[in-house]
């Protein structure tokens, strides 16, 4: 934290301006603060982006349309698939085409695994950061649990780029099933744990009770999304309210509280991680049997075993990996619920096989500029607090 010599006027005195950041711990990336103090209060603050500015939207300007696909990985690192079925919708909302039902189960159960790992290094790092070290520790025994499944169906542990447009990389093993089976039994009492370590802690109410105030008027008007929003008591989940990838055919309920504080957001993440595991045994009690891709040679490469004996396999092959496929002109937008919130995928078309324009509807970079609000009359020590509840991811923002 360094502090400039600059002096404003305040209320009662002189406003002294800080920099928070931009290498800062509780920041989980390089997000600066321009924060205007007087004494201990916060009368002021900027949030200053760009520090970690990646290019990944021009980037994929430059790659075919199935190429973009690992790109979508790395904006939000902590939420890969859930990007990728943002950006497969979009893609296949272009084709007019829809994914198999057992593909669509399969990104079901991806999304929800990682919005419970998202959550989990969420509770983990703002816990940690509030001093509340044993819930670090367990939040990542899970996250390693979901590492383990994505590295079992995709043969990678983050960046799986696992849901592509016409359906899935591949089927789920054998293994793979059990595993989950496993997981989900274990989840709800994992949960409790977190809930015994700090839903009643009078330490963990005292640092984020009242603390981060967003009335639901101020959420609404900062177009807030996913906890930001619920926990200021709005009701609003596009997996409820604009249903995708058959959201609309599971039995759960949206998580919202009506505290408007960090303590609320707390709340609401707990409970989400409960209704994901009952998505997640609907999912998996539910998946039915089929193709995972949709059949249609001109997007998606041949079956293997077909290049040996078939010379139109061969073609096909050839002109996918050399040429890509063509969208038709045009341009659409699809959103998604992940664990910060809405994240929109935007896609402009001229007709050949790569994007025109490529642009994401960041929760991140949305979510942050309700820090001012959230921040203004709290004292400097609660700016932890403040920051982590808005559980934004640099990279997100910095697309």
């Amino acid at each position: 934290m360094t502090i400039q010599r600059t002096r404003l006027q305040g209320r009662d005195g002189d406003l002294l301006t800080v920099n928070f950041g931009p290498q800062h711990p509780s920041t989980h990336g390089v997000l600066r603060l321009i924060v205007d103090l007087e004494g201990e209060v916060i009368r002021g603050l900027k949030p200053v982006i760009g520090y970690l500015h990646t290019g990944i939207e021009k980037q994929m300007e430059a790659l075919r349309w199935q190429q973009a696909v690992v790109l979508t990985d790395r904006h939000d690192y902590l939420s890969p698939p859930i990007n990728n079925l943002a950006y497969a919708l979009a893609v296949e909302k272009l084709l007019g085409v829809e994914a198999p039902p057992r593909a669509q189960v399969l990104r079901v159960i991806m999304s929800e695994l990682t919005r419970l790992s998202s959550h989990v290094v969420w509770l983990g790092t703002s816990s940690l950061e509030l001093g509340a070290m044993s819930a670090f520790m367990y939040g990542f025994r899970e996250r390693e649990k979901v590492m383990d499944l994505n590295e079992e169906i995709s043969g990678f542990r983050m960046h799986t780029s696992y849901i592509r447009p016409g359906g899935v990389f591949a089927d789920a093993t054998p293994r793979f099933l059990e595993m989950l089976d496993a997981f989900i039994r274990e989840m709800p009492r994992n949960v409790d744990e977190y809930e015994n370590l700090l839903t009643h802690n009078p330490i963990w109410i005292a640092r984020t009770k009242g603390i981060g105030h967003l009335r639901p008027e101020d959420a609404i008007r900062l177009a807030a999304s996913g906890p930001m929003l619920r926990g200021s008591g709005i009701n609003w989940d596009l997996r409820q309210d604009r249903p995708y990838s058959g959201y609309d055919k599971y039995d759960w309920e949206v998580a919202v509280e009506d505290g408007c504080d960090c303590y609320a957001r707390y709340l609401v993440r707990i409970k989400e991680m409960r209704e994901s595991v009952k998505i997640l045994r609907q999912a998996l009690d539910g998946l039915p049997p089929g193709p995972v891709n949709i059949d249609d040679r001109k997007i998606l490469p041949p079956p293997r075993e077909e290049l040996e004996t078939s010379m139109e396999a061969v073609i096909h092959h050839f002109k996918l990996a050399t040429e890509g496929y063509s969208l038709p002109p045009g341009d659409v937008y699809v959103a998604v619920e992940s664990g910060r919130g809405e994240n929109g995928c935007y896609i402009v078309s001229d007709g050949t096989h790569k994007p025109r324009r490529a642009k994401f509807r960041s929760a991140s970079f949305v979510n942050i500029q309700a820090l001012e609000q959230l921040a203004l009359g709290s004292m400097v020590a609660d700016l932890i607090a403040v920051i982590g509840t808005a559980d934004a991811v640099l990279g997100d923002v910095d697309r």
